[in-house]
């Protein structure tokens, strides 16, 4: 999608803070960070919603949470931390490209709100 604010980032026309990238996936620092360590995990290719996942996807929802792990190890979370994907609006997706969020680096709460 020409228009997707993430696309534009996976393609290197929007420059985010790279934490990860392979092949297949880019992790940025989140510009609304929400915990100390706040990270987004997208696939370059563009998916909108997690409605929209194929079981031809399932090996790159597979690797985004690989990718979170790794995260996580290389951000110092060694106390723990949370991972969240929302599906539309009332699920709080703002950007419609699947992403996979990473917080950590505080106590998180539950219910998250």
């Amino acid at each position: 999608m020409n228009d997707c604010l993430f696309c534009k980032m996976a393609r290197g026309e929007i420059k985010p803070d790279i934490v990860f990238e392979d092949e297949a996936l880019l992790a940025f620092r989140d510009i609304n960070p929400q915990a100390p360590v706040h990270c987004l995990i997208i696939p370059k290719r563009h998916i909108a919603t997690l409605d929209d996942l194929t079981p031809a996807d399932e090996a790159i929802v597979g690797r985004m949470v690989r990718a979170a792990q790794q995260i996580a190890a290389t951000q110092g979370l060694t106390r723990g931390y949370r991972t969240v994907m929302n599906c539309k609006s009332d699920g709080g997706q703002a950007v419609y490209h699947i992403h996979l969020h990473v917080l950590g680096g505080r106590q998180m709460s539950w219910p998250p709100g």
